[in-house]
């Protein structure tokens, strides 16, 4: 508790004492005594209790000393600060969050220092930042750092030490510069050159969260950033629907990856559901038979419950590479049913008739067998493209990666008249990202939805 109730009185002597000189005073009801060798040593602390209760601070009742003292003795540097944060997130994180937010603190940390005298290099300080002190595992006795766990090599003992010891003290955060250099730091890519404007928009939220969690631990009395006029790059959340393959473009596309090779045979049926059900390809990955509806005519459903992401088996609690989650921004056992046109259950239904399932259900496998890795499928799509597009149109961005089939699917939905409701339901999209991204695929719907609205009133003008 702190108090103004303070009273500092004339420094006493006492005889046949080592430390004669005895500096008392009183903070609340509660005394205080400190005595020293020394006169000087005495009068010296006492001038220091005056200053503060001159310059109006509060004095701590427990300890008996002034809130600023208080307050520097309780701080902690941002070094320890940022991996408490860290373990703090780690259970309910995503693996792919896990690694997001080692990422942007293993960029600003070491930027946030005293000096940079007897630095170890950037690449050795950023590998001990981001793989080991930042990067947590599920042992038997709970959630460990993984420096407690596995014995890192010298090198990265030694910059982890150097970190520990340059760190800033939390109560530098509170600096407008400070701030304003942890915020330019997220601009920056580790070569010094600038960032994507979607990376700093990434990176930022981990910042701010961080920061939130100082102020939580009363590290900090109050959000510093608000302090800082800074404004991150603009981003384009628009999809630009120049470079999305119509209805067509999508088909014929789907197309050449199944005529190929034989992997793309095997994937025909995965870029399908990109397109014709809009799911993401984590989750098309994923998906297992059972998912599926298939009748033997019209449309059929495919239930979707899962998103399979390759992080890292560093960032998982199984050890493995893949991280299986539930559905983006849903609860964990959400489900979205999406109905599937008749030509998607019939690429299902041949993709199994030809390739069958793997043992545990799902439907798309590597090559070997294993998890389906991006790296593998974009190749074949990269070869679909180059078959069917013009030399212009494949130099361009045009359906430049597989997630392009989903933007086109999602807009052939909107152009076709469904309701952005229903389209946002199916996509796994909320109304406001929806039309942050898709506008002009809106836009056009609701110019057609115009158009009916003014042939009814024209109808109605000519009875």
């Amino acid at each position: 508790m702190l108090t103004y109730d303070v009273k500092i009185w004339s420094i006493r002597k006492r005889p046949n004492r080592v430390a004669a000189y005895q500096l008392r005073w009183r903070v609340g009801s509660q005394p205080f005594s400190k005595s020293y060798r020394i006169k000087a040593q005495a009068d010296g602390r006492r001038s220091q209790l005056m200053a503060a209760l001159r310059n109006q601070e509060q004095f701590d009742t427990e300890s008996g000393l002034p809130g600023s003292e208080v307050k520097a003795l309780n701080t902690t540097t941002w070094y320890a600060h940022s991996c408490a944060y860290a373990e703090m997130k780690w259970p309910d994180a995503s693996a792919k969050h896990r690694a997001s937010i080692a990422d942007t603190l293993a960029t600003i940390t070491p930027k946030l220092v005293k000096d940079t005298r007897g630095a170890p290099a950037a690449k050795v300080l950023r590998l001990a930042l981001y793989s080991w002190a930042y990067r947590f595992v599920l042992t038997s006795e709970g959630l460990r750092p993984r420096l407690d766990v596995e014995q890192p090599p010298d090198e990265i003992v030694a910059a982890l030490d150097w970190i520990k010891r340059k760190s800033l003290d939390m109560t530098a955060l509170e600096t407008a510069s400070v701030v304003r250099t942890a915020l330019d730091t997220l601009k920056l890519k580790q070569d010094g050159t600038p960032a994507a404007p979607n990376t700093v928009k990434r990176k930022r939220p981990v910042l701010s969260n961080c920061l939130r969690y100082a102020v939580e631990r009363e590290l900090l009395t109050a959000m510093p950033l608000s302090k800082v006029d800074w404004t991150p790059p603009q981003t384009e959340d628009e999809i630009d629907t120049r470079f999305v393959p119509g209805p067509k473009q999508a088909k014929a596309l789907i197309d050449a990856v199944g005529e190929c090779s034989v992997r793309g045979r095997h994937l025909r049926a995965f870029f399908g559901c990109l397109y014709y059900a809009a799911t993401r390809p984590a989750e098309a990955v994923s998906l297992r038979l059972d998912d599926f509806t298939l009748p033997d005519h019209g449309w059929g459903e495919v239930l979707l419950s899962a998103s399979m992401a390759r992080v890292g088996s560093g960032w998982t609690d199984t050890g493995e590479s893949f991280d299986s989650r539930g559905l983006k921004k849903r609860a964990r056992k959400a489900t979205r049913p999406v109905p599937i046109p008749p030509v998607l259950v019939r690429l299902i239904r041949e993709h199994i008739a030809e390739f069958g399932v793997a043992d545990d259900g799902r439907l798309f496998r590597a090559a070997e067998g294993g998890h389906l890795l991006s790296k593998e499928y974009g190749e074949v799509w990269k070869a679909a493209r180059i078959s069917v597009l013009t030399e212009a149109e494949a130099a361009s961005p045009l359906a430049e990666v597989p997630y392009s089939l989903r933007h086109a699917g999602v807009s052939l939905w909107l152009e076709s008249g469904v309701s952005p409701a229903e389209v946002g339901r199916r996509a796994g999209h909320s109304i406001a990202v929806l039309f942050r991204f898709y506008a002009k695929a809106i836009h056009n719907n609701q110019q057609r939805s115009n158009e009916q609205i003014d042939r009814a009133l024209r109808a109605t003008e000519k009875e």
